[in-house]
């Protein structure tokens, strides 16, 4: 990821948990954008996926995923653009997960593919670690993105999510 970062927006849910998390007006003026995260969700379980949703789109994506808990690892194909781990509710208290999503081209005219990772933390024996190759099947440039918790909870309070757009060298 060669080039020049600059930090376009930051989201720390200060007050409460939120039901997602939103950029809006980004510019087109990079070649790349790319996404950090430090995510808890309210879900009754210890890890939930998140839904990314470029331009507020649940359409004409696709998610080819490597995951792994510690124990065995499984891939797949899902008909959305996600990411597969972070912690929930039912995870240690207080642990956050990481997540990165790198989206090239984001403002071509061509379809968009990004990159994904994640790993929830559970302070266990087990652990949920993903590795995802999503494409957003769409010209439109990515004006906005939205961030979804899975089975549309809510992020939990203190969750956090930065936007750098990126200039090729």
């Amino acid at each position: 990821m060669p080039g020049t970062y600059v930090k376009i927006q930051s989201v720390v849910l200060s007050g409460g948990s939120q039901a997602n998390i939103e950029f809006t007006s980004i510019p087109d003026t990079f070649d790349d954008l790319l996404i950090l995260l430090s995510l808890r969700s309210n879900d009754a379980r210890v890890t939930t996926w998140v839904n990314l949703q470029p331009n507020g789109s649940t359409a004409n994506g696709t998610s080819r995923q490597l995951y792994g808990n510690g124990s065995s690892a499984i891939s797949g194909n899902l008909a959305r653009v996600q990411l597969q781990a972070v912690p929930a509710n039912n995870a240690t208290a207080s642990t956050f997960g990481n997540a990165s999503i790198y989206i090239t081209n984001y403002a071509s005219s061509n379809n968009k593919s990004f990159s994904g990772d994640s790993v929830g933390e559970t302070n266990a024996t087990s652990i949920e670690m993903a590795f995802d190759a999503n494409l957003w099947s769409n010209s439109a440039a990515i004006s906005s993105f939205k961030i979804v918790p899975g089975d549309g909870n809510a992020w939990m309070q203190h969750s956090s999510a930065t936007l750098y757009g990126i200039k090729k060298s």
